[in-house]
């Protein structure tokens, strides 16, 4: 009788763990750099790699930081979006090309477009890990002294777009 009573227990204990992870939502990670300057990086542009893209680049204005990659499917879910901010001029957008094909990701640019100020080739990943990318897409807002406000993991849509962005930025620019 004992060795069923302690796998039935076990099961109990674990029922809260598992309802509490049902509730969460996956796009709403933490990042340990909210509200403190961006990771400092140097890497070189993904379509010139003698020149360098850095943290330095991203201060003296409100800006994104897309973290994407060619084999993510989100990434592509997302990029007509981004290809409307760029063209709206919303926000300067900067990327992190993460863990990829330089080849395929300039492919991808010129098939799809390039939303981007620059794009930063990580290929190794070890920037994305700086930053504390889970994967991609990922994307940061800055605020003008390259500090993150706001992280948000997944692929942006219109409705995220207006729902956690827009009125961050509108405080930001304030």
């Amino acid at each position: 009788m004992n060795r069923f009573l302690l796998p039935l227990i076990a099961v109990l204990l674990l029922i809260p763990f598992m309802i509490l992870g049902l509730r969460s939502d996956p796009s709403e990670l933490p990042s340990q750099y909210i509200g403190k300057p961006a990771p400092e990086f140097n890497l070189p542009t993904l379509k010139d790699p003698t020149r360098y893209i850095s943290t330095a680049d991203l201060r003296g204005q409100v800006s994104l930081v897309n973290i994407w990659a060619t084999w993510c499917a989100g990434c592509r879910a997302e990029h007509g979006f981004l290809m409307q901010l760029h063209k709206d001029q919303e926000v300067p957008i900067y990327a992190i090309n993460w863990r990829d094909n330089r080849d395929d990701a300039l492919k991808w640019l010129a098939q799809l477009g390039d939303p981007y100020v620059a794009s930063g080739f990580d290929a190794d990943g070890r920037v994305g890990i700086d930053w504390g990318a889970y994967g991609a897409p990922e994307t940061f807002l800055l605020n003008a002294d390259g500090h993150v406000v706001y992280r948000f993991t997944g692929p942006l849509s219109p409705a995220m777009w207006e729902q956690e962005f827009v009125p961050r930025i509108a405080e930001l620019e304030k």
